[in-house]
């Protein structure tokens, strides 16, 4: 019985004197751990009418502009203004997007913002959302042309909208 108790006082000793000096060992950040949430990749980067209107816009810019789909306004904005509070700024804008971004070839400088908007666009909470951001992008002078997705699209009128945007 005594030579029980010794072990386990031993033990203790050995533990106490491993986490005291190497802490490392007893470290649980350093353990990968299980996330509570579950993802998988997506099919589609778009819906099939984002990627209709997609190719009609690298039809009609591909050889001038890049076009890039699902852009955060974080990525194209810059929150960091003097006189404000940046986190709050960022905070703002971090989960609004807009559906494309024309941006030119030489500096991927930001040139015109395309929203294409479909039925959901009419709910209230939706139209504060896209009056929101409209007002983002016309302080920031980021121009924003905004294409009705009702089925079908009019490349002629699309590229009139954009040319008269970007002259």
């Amino acid at each position: 019985m005594i030579n029980l108790i010794i072990l386990v006082f031993l033990i203790a000793v050995v533990f106490i004197f491993l986490k005291k000096y190497f802490p490392d060992i007893f470290n649980e950040k350093d353990k990968p751990s299980k996330s509570p949430y579950n993802y998988k990749k997506k099919d589609f980067l778009m819906s099939r009418a984002e990627h209709e209107f997609f190719d009609i816009l690298v039809d009609i810019v591909g050889n001038q502009y890049y076009v890039f789909p699902q852009i955060h306004l974080s990525t194209i904005l810059d929150n960091k203004v003097v006189g404000q509070n940046w986190r709050g700024a960022f905070r703002h804008i971090d989960e609004k997007s807009v559906d494309f971004v024309i941006c030119d070839k030489a500096y991927i400088k930001p040139i015109l913002a395309i929203e294409l908007d479909d039925k959901t666009h009419e709910r209230e909470d939706r139209k504060g959302r896209d009056g929101e951001v409209e007002r983002i992008l016309k302080e920031s002078g980021l121009s924003l042309l905004r294409f009705g997705n009702n089925g079908s699209f009019n490349k002629e009128e699309i590229k009139r909208s954009i040319s008269e945007k970007i002259k």
